[in-house]
This record gives structure tokens, C-alpha cells and sequence, in this order.
């Protein structure tokens, strides 16, 4: 009895000293079977039911995850998430409900590397919905603002690159609905307003696939106006009323516009020496008894290097757009630097003052109004008439319109004027302000691809070698 006792005592001391050892090191039961955290678990799920096209489960559970976890380090992750379960759904709706989206995140982590690729999908947003160029363009402008946006806001993203080459698609189609425009205007002999939406064209999108029909058309435009001077009556005439415009001014203004006219057509052999164009502006500035200028070597290499990165629109490609709503972006140059910054906007009465201001001698021009400063005011002293207006507009005739009415609310001067007040004159310092400097202007060429220029005249034969075959287009509407 007392070995039976001795014997449970020591293999009871032996159990004792067995469990202490063991709780010294706890083992894991799920050691090795990769265990998960829950907000790991639940982001996991929604980017299975986004595989899946599962967007209505997929951002429920996103969430519920930013709900239940807001600490998580997979916040940022299913907020972006969300945002691309929208913009990968499509449609009108949920593509809005994406910009949205995007733009939210961009305002609550602007420092994250993936706010720049939010801006990208805020652009591509506009840039699906962007239709052609002779349709709504709101979509579009939207788009450059968008991708001008990420550039400049984002200079050492990684996706600068693909916003560059869509923001130059996007700008084809702009231009493309500024030239539409702006030869529909000539079509209908209104040369002002042509002129300005031309230049505007010009000035704003340089690498333009048809820049050189653009400029062609400008210069047609001011030809055009000289046509019409030339068969306008002079006062020295037949014994016109007052009202037109005298021979002398009539030359001048011919001579002005002659000069802008070739101004255009050498701009077409200095800036795109190897288009379509070229061979005409030749002709037209022969016509004119101008100078024909030849282009640098840079010139030609730039001009050849972005006519090698457009596409060529196949008879397939013009099928395909009679049924698709996008426009045709094949066109769009590959090279270059797009405009960053909007140039201002040339308006038609502006084109009117800048030719009447430039061909005034001795004449002060005030809109369409020239006065004669040596003779004495009078009310009877009709306006002159403006040469370039469209016949039967109030411009070409503004001896129809009547005296301008006065204006109730204009406010008139009840004291007189403090004869101490200092006077610009007798202080002798200039009172005016310079212009602010432009800190986030863009420096250097926009549309530069050569990385030396070479300012030596290129000959014919690095010219010729280089051209393609002439397109038929255009000329038929030369009216001269």
C-alpha cells in the first residue's frame, strides 16, 4: 500500500514539473496557416468582386471596411478602390460618380504618389465622353484642363508621358474645331471674324496636323478684304456723299493688309516648309511681289520628325467614324511639348481697329470711326464708313444708325476738381505699376523637338526629299 502510494506521489511530482516546463513556450495552434487581418480580409474580397464585375458587392464591402477599420493602412487603398469601381462600370452616371470620387480623394491625400493617378482618371473621364470635333466641345476643354492640370501640378509623376500624348489628341481636336469654324466664316466672305478664330488657332495649337491650311486661309482672308477694298467707291469718285473712305487711306489699307497676308504665307515656308501648303504659299507670295523666304535646317528636321509621328487615316478608319460618336485623333502628332498655357482670345472688332489703326496716317482710329483731328468737331460730321464690313451691316453703312441715346445711370461730376490734387505730370515719377511677373509661366519652346537648332538655310533638295505626295483641298475656293 505505502510502494502503491509512493509510486502516484512521484508520477504526480512528475506531471507537475512536466506542465511547468511546457508554459514557458506557448505554441500557436495556427501557426503556418496564414492567418489574415480582417480589414485585409475585406479588402481582398472587394478586389475579388471587382474581377468578377461584381461593383455593386465590391464597394459595399469597401465600405464596411472604411467604416469598420477608419485606422487601417488600407484606407487609402479602398478609397481609390471605390473610385475605380465607378470609373470600371462606365456610363454617364457612374463615370460621374467617379470624377467625384477622384476628386474627393485628391482632396484628403493630395501628399500620396496615387493622387496624381486620380488626376489622370479625372482627365481620361473627359476624355472618353469626348466627341467630334464639329460637336459639343465641352467634354474636350474639360480634358485639356484636366491633363494641363496633372502636368503642372504633378511634374515628376510617371504618368506625365501619357497626359502629355493625350492632352496633343485632344488639342487636334480643339484646333480642328477652331479651323472648321474659322473657314466657315470665310466661306461667307465674314474675313474679320475668320481672321481672329484663325489666329487664335495658330497661336494656341502650333503642332496642328493642318496648321499650314490654317495659315493659307489667313492669308486668303486678308486677300479677300483687299478684293472687297478694291471694289468699294472712294470720295474722290463720282461725287459720293460723305461716308467712304478716301483714296489715299484706301491704299494704305491695301498695302497693310497685302503685308499681313504675306506675312502668313511666309510663315508657312519658315515654320512647316514640308506640308501641303508650301508650293502655294510660294505662288501667292510671287503674286504679291513679296520676298520667298527659305526655312533653317532645324526647321525642316522639326517639321519632317512631326510628320513621321502621325498616323496615317486609312479607308477603314474613315468608315469607322460615320458610326462612332469619338472623334479621330490618328493625326495627333507623337512629338513635341502641347500648350500648356491659353494665349488670349483674338476678337473680330479687334482684327477691325488693329488694320484701320495700322493703315490710319495722321487719323486717330476709333473703332470703326476715323476723325480728322484738324477739323472742328461737329454733330453733322457723319462717321466713316468701314470698307471691310459685310455689305448691309451697320458697319458698312453707319450713317443708317442713329445718334446713340443717353444713358440715364451715367454718373456726372458735381464738384470741381481739387486744384491742389497732384497730377502724374508734376510729381516726375511715373505713377503706373509694372506687370506682375508671371512666376508659373512656361519657359522655352512648347513645340521644339530639336535638341540643337541649326540656323543654316536648308536647300531644295533636303526640302523635296522629304515631302509626300500633294493633297487636293483647299484650292478650290483660291478666289484669285
Amino acid at each position: 500500500m505505502f510502494r502503491r502510494f509512493t509510486l502516484i506521489a512521484v508520477l504526480g511530482t512528475l506531471l507537475v514539473l512536466t506542465a511547468a516546463c511546457t508554459n514557458k513556450k506557448a505554441v500557436n495552434p495556427l501557426a503556418g496557416v496564414g492567418s489574415k487581418q480582417p480589414d485585409k480580409v475585406l479588402f481582398d474580397k472587394a478586389m475579388d468582386a471587382m474581377h468578377h464585375n461584381k461593383f455593386d458587392v465590391a464597394r459595399l464591402t469597401l465600405q464596411t471596411l472604411i467604416n469598420t477599420y477608419p485606422d487601417s493602412e488600407f484606407i487609402a487603398r479602398g478609397k481609390l478602390a471605390e473610385c475605380d469601381s465607378w470609373y470600371a462600370e462606365g456610363g454617364t452616371a457612374a463615370l460621374s460618380q467617379a470624377e467625384q470620387c477622384y476628386g474627393d480623394f485628391k482632396v484628403f491625400f493630395p501628399n500620396m504618389a496615387d493622387a496624381a493617378e486620380a488626376q489622370l482618371k479625372i482627365a481620361n473621364i473627359h476624355y472618353q465622353q469626348m466627341e467630334k470635333a464639329d460637336r459639343d466641345p465641352t467634354h474636350a476643354k474639360r480634358a485639356e484642363d484636366e491633363y494641363r492640370n496633372l502636368i503642372l501640378q504633378f511634374p515628376d509623376s510617371k504618368l506625365v508621358p501619357e497626359a502629355k500624348e493625350k492632352l496633343l489628341e485632344v488639342q487636334e481636336v480643339l484646333a480642328d474645331r477652331e479651323f472648321g469654324v474659322g473657314r466657315f466664316y470665310y466661306l461667307r466672305e465674314s474675313y474679320p471674324a475668320s481672321i481672329a478664330r484663325l489666329q487664335s488657332l495658330i497661336e494656341k495649337y502650333p503642332l496642328y496636323s493642318r496648321a499650314d491650311e490654317a495659315l493659307y486661309l489667313l492669308g486668303q482672308n486678308y486677300e479677300g478684304q483687299i478684293l472687297r477694298l478694291r471694289n468699294t467707291p472712294t470720295c474722290d469718285a463720282h461725287g459720293l456723299p460723305r461716308g467712304c473712305t478716301t483714296e489715299a487711306m484706301k491704299a494704305k489699307l491695301i498695302e497693310q493688309l497685302s503685308k499681313h497676308a504675306s506675312d502668313q504665307y511666309a510663315k508657312i515656308l519658315t515654320r512647316y516648309p514640308l506640308m501641303d501648303r508650301s508650293e502655294d504659299a510660294k505662288k501667292r507670295l510671287a503674286a504679291l511681289h513679296q520676298p520667298i523666304p527659305r526655312p533653317t535646317k532645324a526647321a525642316v528636321a522639326q517639321n519632317k520628325a512631326e510628320i513621321a509621328s502621325r498616323g496615317e487615316r486609312t479607308m477603314f478608319g474613315q468608315m469607322r467614324d460615320l458610326i462612332r460618336k469619338g472623334p479621330d485623333v490618328s493625326r495627333a502628332p507623337k512629338v513635341g511639348n502641347p500648350t500648356l498655357v491659353d494665349t488670349e482670345v483674338v476678337a473680330p472688332s479687334t482684327v477691325v481697329q488693329k488694320e484701320f489703326a495700322d493703315s490710319s496716317s495722321g487719323e486717330k482710329a476709333l473703332g470703326v470711326t476715323v476723325i480728322n483731328p484738324n477739323q472742328p468737331a461737329s454733330d453733322s460730321v457723319p462717321p466713316i464708313a468701314n470698307p471691310l464690313a459685310p455689305p448691309g451691316s451697320p458697319l458698312s453703312n453707319p450713317s443708317n444708325a442713329g445718334p446713340p441715346a443717353p444713358d440715364p445711370n451715367e454718373l456726372k461730376p458735381t464738384a470741381p476738381a481739387d486744384p491742389n490734387e497732384l497730377k502724374p505730370a508734376d510729381s516726375g515719377t511715373d505713377t503706373s505699376l509694372p506687370p506682375p511677373t508671371q512666376v508659373n509661366e512656361i519657359q522655352g519652346q512648347s513645340s521644339s523637338v530639336a535638341t540643337k537648332a541649326d540656323d543654316t538655310p536648308a536647300s531644295d533638295q533636303e526640302i523635296s526629299s522629304s515631302k509626300k505626295k500633294k493633297k487636293k483641298g483647299l484650292s478650290k475656293i483660291n478666289p484669285f
